[in-house]
């Protein structure tokens, strides 16, 4: 009997098992599906969200406070469902719970009036829509394995999403669409959202190296606790831009559709980064480039406080978003995956979230709210300025510092 030969891997894999399998089971278009609604969701809520507060009849501190108060439910919501992505290793099952709550919690301004009701309603969507994205990046870290350089790959979809619904809804707004509408174009987006979220399969987060130690020895260290300061000051700093940028665009001419070209300006640049910065990272250390960003925050906040009527540096500065956001987000996301391992990993990724988005974002809405009609923006973005620049002192003495060789001798 003529003995039958096994199917010879193609050569690409061969040798490489594991590369082989992640490349086969990697739900690549899935993913990046989840991300493109997500931020497309945030897209439409950014730019738009403080018109649609102001077209409310809602003031500058008015919008500061509801803005910070969805930016402080992240202080608690990503700790909570981290710890229960922690304890049942079903992340995917709380991702889609929380995407479909979110949906309907945006048909709740559809339905209130006054200003106690929109701070409840802020209130539960910000509860839910706060959840997914840190428990989805950990699934998504967990299906690269060691492949966690193509994660940028994933992620620009995200972008691409972002820069869709700002075009769109920048050039609607000129034309047929009331701003009264955007609650319910964020329900439809939030919608698609969770329904990609049903197509990916569930995923274990824990990694297997070790239990990490305890957590709250680890939150005592040092590179920890400046790695919380670093990216609390840097999103602090963009509290001003994501609150009032568009509003500072209109009350300087811009239309909505120009006011759209310039927030998706910056998601571009920071599109063009997420598809080099695999080189990026291969050839300069993790702190060296966040060095460069934080900096490059200063240089952008100064400019758009003090020469907003300049479109050549308006432009300039919204390139300088692949910095302040882009290649930011991407270190963090690396530092997390060293920094904290094992069980230990949902957690690290809830605390960013906290640190920079929840207590970042509601002192970056809050001051510039309470600030933006009596100081005025140039001083509240000076400030944001100023922001950037302590983060970048912090991350020159603690985060990553190179380990002089003498004193590793000793």
């Amino acid at each position: 009997m003529k003995k039958i030969k096994p199917p010879q891997r193609h050569a690409r894999y061969k040798n490489r098992p594991d590369q082989r399998s992640a490349h086969l089971h990697l739900p690549y278009w899935r993913l990046s599906g989840f991300y493109f609604f997500y931020f497309a969701g945030l897209g439409a809520f950014l730019p738009y969200w403080s018109l649609y507060l102001k077209g409310e009849g809602y003031d500058a501190e008015q919008i500061g406070v509801l803005l910070a108060l969805f930016a402080a439910t992240r202080l608690i919501t990503p700790n909570l469902w981290g710890w229960l992505a922690d304890v049942s290793d079903r992340s995917m099952r709380l991702i889609r719970i929380a995407s479909l709550f979110t949906a309907l919690s945006f048909l709740l301004f559809e339905r209130i009036s006054g200003y106690g009701w929109m701070m409840a309603a802020t209130v539960v969507a910000g509860l839910f829509w706060n959840a997914p994205l840190p428990l989805f990046e950990a699934v998504t870290l967990a299906y690269l394995r060691d492949q966690a350089h193509r994660y940028s790959r994933i992620r620009l979809w995200g972008s691409i999403g972002f820069i869709v619904a700002v075009l769109a809804i920048g050039r609607a707004l000129d034309t047929v669409l009331l701003i009264e509408c955007l609650p319910l174009l964020l329900f439809l987006l939030f919608v698609g959202m969770t329904a990609f979220s049903l197509t990916v399969p569930e995923r274990s987060v824990r990694l297997r190296h070790g239990d990490g130690g305890s957590w709250w020895s680890l939150l005592c260290k040092p590179h920890i606790i400046a790695f919380c300061a670093v990216f609390m000051l840097t999103q602090a700093a963009h509290g001003p831009y994501y609150t009032f940028f568009s509003i500072y665009l209109k009350d300087h001419g811009f239309d909505g559709a120009q006011t759209g070209l310039l927030w998706s300006l910056g998601v571009v640049a920071e599109i063009v980064l997420f598809l080099v910065l695999h080189r990026v990272l291969a050839r300069f250390s993790l702190r060296r480039i966040l060095l460069v960003s934080c900096l490059l925050g200063v240089l952008r906040w100064t400019l758009i406080g003090g020469w907003i009527d300049s479109l050549p540096v308006v432009l300039g500065a919204q390139l300088l978003h692949a910095a302040t956001f882009g290649s930011t987000h991407v270190v963090a996301i690396q530092l997390i995956r060293k920094y904290f391992s094992g069980a230990h990993h949902g957690k690290g990724q809830s605390l960013y979230s906290s640190a920079s988005y929840g207590l970042g974002g509601m002192i970056g809405s809050y001051y510039s709210g309470a600030l933006w009609d009596s100081l005025g923006p140039q001083v509240v973005f000076a400030l944001a300025a100023l922001a950037s620049l302590l983060a970048t002192l912090i991350v020159w003495i603690w985060v990553e510092r190179p380990v002089d060789p003498v004193r590793r001798q000793r």
